[in-house]
């Protein structure tokens, strides 16, 4: 703990502060509080960044000060009150940056916003805010000059995702392609290549752009205050440039099915529509200063895309033997495959019904 205490120490007065407990579930620990002299509840967050999956650190902090100071700077000039409680606040250290390299790990600290809540389950009326705020939240970035980068290269590009599905194939360097079930799903999968692939396309062609986007939007990455109004989003480590695909996709992939990710039992698994109907109504309106018609048409296949995309992934991870997601026993990847393909075809069986609402929110 003394290790600690010599992080968060250079970003903050080390003297004032009194205690530094984990923050959050505590399954590895990498998320503190920390309290100071004089107040009652935590003050800071010191937080130890992931620079496994994150490799560009001086990348990724700087994205996120480029948004959240862009962020900050508008709510100042539009004379926004209570604005600490609206966006993340990094502090910088004593070596000027906004992390810390120290025992070969990389340290950040952040405030901590008091009397804030998030929300695990999807409801209508939280789907609603979350397509509301994230839809905001990009709003927000559409002006912002500072140079964001891809701090994980082709994170949602579904052409790199099958050439690597593609790749595991021709090496099968565990066997699993004498699966019959396995290369039903390669079939599967190629079939369905060419139109999964069309956000690909259409940015070749010159008719898609990319937005900043947060492309991890899940209704516990943002914090409600106790009468449940979103105050801000957070976990900010993925913002990169990305079709807004990603961000509307990617919360329906997980908020509108009815079962789990990895359900071993397929007739638990539906598209639920009234999520998709309260997202796509909150998303719409924050992003109605911006959003181009061609985006907006293509926002069911966005719901499609990504089921797709996450089984094409969990089926790669799967025929290599298992090396990049954890699993719980030697079939997990292939269930989880199973799972997201059923919620694929769940949700391209209601593409004309998602047309129809998007259609009725003109």
């Amino acid at each position: 703990m003394d290790a600690l205490y010599n992080i968060a120490g250079h970003f903050v007065d080390a003297n004032a502060i009194t205690a530094i407990e984990p923050l959050g579930n505590g399954l590895i620990n990498d998320t503190y509080k920390i309290m100071v002299k004089g107040e009652s509840k935590p003050k800071y967050v010191l937080q130890r960044i992931n620079n496994a999956v994150f490799t560009d650190v001086e990348m990724l902090q700087n994205n996120i000060e480029a948004v959240t100071d862009h962020i900050r700077q508008k709510y100042e000039r539009q004379g926004v009150k209570d604005i600490d409680r609206l966006v993340l606040r990094f502090l910088k250290a004593d070596t000027g940056k906004t992390y810390v390299y120290e025992d070969e790990k990389y340290w950040r600290v952040m405030d901590f916003i008091a009397d804030s809540y998030t929300y695990e389950a999807v409801t209508p009326e939280n789907a609603y805010y979350a397509g509301r705020s994230f839809g905001d939240f990009e709003s927000l970035l559409t002006d912002l000059e500072a140079p964001i980068g891809e701090i994980i290269p082709d994170f949602h590009n579904i052409e790199f995702r099958l050439k690597q599905l593609e790749d595991a194939v021709s090496e099968d360097r565990v066997g699993q392609m004498c699966e019959v079930e396995v290369q039903k799903f390669v079939d599967k999968i190629r079939e369905a290549a060419e139109r999964m692939c069309l956000g690909e396309r259409l940015y070749r062609e010159g008719k898609l752009p990319k937005r900043i986007c947060h492309c991890d939007t899940k209704v516990n990455n943002m914090l409600f205050d106790k009468e449940g109004n979103v105050l801000c989003i957070i976990d900010l480590d993925t913002i990169m440039p990305s079709f807004v695909f990603s961000d509307f996709g990617d919360f329906l992939r997980s908020a509108a099915n009815t079962g789990a990710e990895d359900d071993p039992d397929l007739d638990n698994i539906h598209f639920n529509m009234e999520i998709f109907k309260s997202f796509a109504e909150g998303y719409l309106e924050g992003t109605k200063s911006f959003l181009l018609p061609i985006e907006k048409e293509n926002l069911p296949y966005a719901a499609t895309l990504f089921p797709y995309m996450q089984a094409v992934r969990f089926l790669t991870d799967y025929i290599n033997g298992n090396t990049y997601y954890k699993i719980k026993y030697p079939t997990h990847n292939l269930v989880r495959t199973r799972a997201q393909w059923k919620l694929y075809e769940e949700a391209t069986a209601a593409l004309p019904e998602m047309e129809a609402v998007l259609e009725g929110f003109a």
